[in-house]
C-alpha cells in the first residue's frame, strides 16, 4: 500500500484505504455480511430458475431489465459534465472545422495554381 499513488481525479479505492478496510466496526461487518448473504441467495435463486429444465416461462432479472431500459434511454439521465462537454466538442465540432480547413486550404491552393496556370490537370478529356 506504501507504492500506491492517488490518481488527481479520482479518489483511493476502498480495498486501499487502510481506514475503510482494516478498522471496520462489527455492526458495519455483520451489514456488509448481511449484503453479501442477500446477494448470494439472489443468485442462487435466479440460477435455480435459469437452470430449471421444466419452465416454460420468460425469467424477469429487473437489474438486467433496469440496465436495458437505461440503455434504451440514456437522454433523461443524462447530466453535462466537463468531461462530457469536452468530449462533446472533441468528436462533434473540432472535427467539423478541421475538416473545414483542410477543404478550405487545398481548393484555396488548387484555385492558386489554376490562376498562375501551373496546375497540370491529369486525366483530361479533351485533348
Amino acid at each position: 500500500m506504501a507504492d500506491y499513488r492517488e490518481a488527481p481525479l479520482a479518489g483511493r479505492p476502498k480495498t486501499l484505504d487502510p481506514n475503510e478496510y482494516f478498522n471496520v466496526s462489527p455492526e458495519r461487518r455483520r451489514a456488509e455480511e448481511a449484503r453479501a448473504a442477500l446477494r448470494a441467495n439472489l443468485k442462487r435463486h435466479y440460477q435455480l430458475q435459469l437452470n430449471n429444465p421444466h419452465r416454460h416461462e420468460l425469467i424477469e432479472d429487473p437489474a438486467l431489465t433496469r440496465w436495458v431500459y437505461a440503455r434504451a434511454n440514456p437522454y433523461p439521465h443524462f447530466r453535462a459534465t466537463k468531461k462530457t462537454s469536452l468530449l462533446g466538442a472533441m468528436f462533434g465540432v473540432v472535427p467539423l472545422f478541421a475538416l473545414y480547413y483542410i477543404f478550405k486550404t487545398n481548393r484555396d491552393n488548387k484555385e492558386e495554381k489554376i490562376k498562375a496556370g501551373t496546375l497540370e490537370r491529369k486525366f483530361s478529356l479533351s485533348s
